[in-house]
């Protein structure tokens, strides 16, 4: 990120800016972008304009390439909508120069709306330097925030399918939950499957997986006495399949994140270092993050992932609301769970700051505050190459285990090694587990 000429401002404020580029521009293109098609205006400084319609398959794409270099166009800009500006951006890459701009912020003035009055407002923007170009990640990136967003993605259905199955339990007056602290695991799933095909309790209990629950033998039987109807055996029985298939899901996801993220194991050992971070949090953090020396203070990524309050200046008072939530929410969604996470331990200076805002603010305030100084300091940590160390009265505690699996950064960039010695020096205690049988 180029240095911010308004470092004064509030954090709020550092990346809502307009962008003044010195280099004056002569022509450029201006491209309203539909899922079909695309509607792009050629604006010269004498004002002369062109105006051309392309559709959006490769040839047509390749054609308007072809148009905007032909044209001698310094620049074209168009609208991040959605993923639609992909394809665009693979198309002219290397031949012009392409800024992203954010819909948000270059939204055209009250009016007649056409395509073609959107183009020629995105050009004219673009000729005056008063667009500020979003980030655009490179393709290894992309792919990785992909991954972890569809990862998330099958985390909610599966709560949603988990959902139904208690639906379906509590219709029937099931209680399974009152004597299981979890449903789903290898016990709960068993008898769930074994009343889906219709098993006396008799055989369910005496073939339980878990030895130590056959104790619990007279609880279990009292909770799945009443009997499943034929629809409610239908239900259920297509919810535990689409959970069994979801987790399948899941782990293939989660074991090609693993390789994608080999080649950044000391930044994963860096995030993980952190109170409530652990190898999923991590990874969504840092796919979601980027690059994170585009950012030269912690202040511009909090601002840029919209976890910092709007401000709102009459006079001379300044009145601070909700957050921004201008940038990711997967990022905001994910810092919010480790902030609950902190929350819940035991004795930390994380902690100690949470419940110092909790006591002024309230809970949900303490949360996101507590959210965005996970991700300060996890920024200040990143650019300098450290580890966190948590201190108290100036004197770092024991150091925190990190487990290190083979299978997880064998293709690393750095050695396994070298990663020990690293974490051997930052005061960490090192334990090396080896996957697989009798590892």
């Amino acid at each position: 990120m180029a240095n911010c000429p308004h470092e004064d401002l509030p954090a709020a404020h550092i990346r809502m800016m307009p962008v003044v580029m010195s280099k004056e521009l002569y022509k450029v293109c201006g491209a309203d972008i539909h899922k079909r098609f695309l509607v792009a205006t050629i604006l010269s400084r004498d004002g002369t304009k062109h105006v051309r319609r392309f559709r959006t398959s490769p040839q047509d794409l390749l054609d308007f390439r072809v148009w905007v270099v032909e044209n001698d166009c310094e620049r074209v800009a168009v609208e991040s909508t959605g993923r639609l500006w992909i394809p665009i951006h693979v198309a002219l890459e290397g031949a012009v120069e392409l800024i992203v701009a954010n819909a948000y912020k270059i939204k055209h003035t009250p009016g007649k709306k056409t395509d073609v009055a959107d183009s020629e407002w995105i050009a004219e923007l673009c000729l005056n330097n008063m667009i500020e170009p979003s980030r655009i990640f490179p393709k290894v990136d992309r792919e990785l925030r992909s991954l972890t967003r569809a990862r998330e993605g099958y985390v909610r259905d599966l709560s949603r399918e988990k959902n139904r199955v208690h639906q379906v339990l509590d219709s029937c007056s099931i209680k399974l939950s009152t004597v299981l602290s979890d449903i789903f695991g290898v016990t709960g799933l068993y008898i769930l499957n074994g009343l889906v095909k219709e098993k006396s309790i008799d055989e369910i209990i005496k073939r339980l997986p878990v030895k130590r629950l056959r104790k619990k033998a007279p609880g279990i039987r009292e909770a799945i006495m009443p009997k499943l109807d034929d629809t409610q055996i239908v239900l259920l029985r297509g919810s535990l399949e689409l959970i069994a298939d979801i987790r399948k899901r899941i782990e293939d996801l989660e074991s090609e994140i693993k390789k994608r993220i080999a080649t950044r194991a000391n930044d994963m050992m860096i995030a993980r270092s952190m109170p409530g971070i652990g190898f999923i949090s991590a990874v969504t953090i840092l796919a979601e993050i980027g690059n994170y020396l585009d950012f030269e203070k912690p202040e511009q990524l909090a601002a840029w992932a919209g976890i910092v309050p709007t401000l709102y200046q009459s006079a001379d008072k300044n009145v601070l609301g909700n957050i921004t939530k201008h940038g990711s929410k997967h990022l905001r969604w994910i810092l919010v769970q480790v902030a609950h996470a902190i929350a819940h331990t035991k004795d930390s200076k994380l902690k100690r700051f949470f419940l110092r805002i909790q006591a002024k603010k309230g809970y949900n305030v303490a949360i996101v505050a507590l959210a965005r100084k996970v991700l300060c300091i996890l920024h200040h940590l990143l650019v300098n190459q450290e580890m966190y160390i948590e201190e108290v009265g100036g004197i770092a505690k024991e150091p925190k285990t990190v487990e290190l699996e083979e299978e997880d950064y064998s293709s690393a960039e750095i050695s396994l090694e070298q990663m020990i010695g690293y974490l051997s020096k930052a005061g960490y205690e090192v334990t090396w587990k080896k996957s697989g049988v009798g590892g």
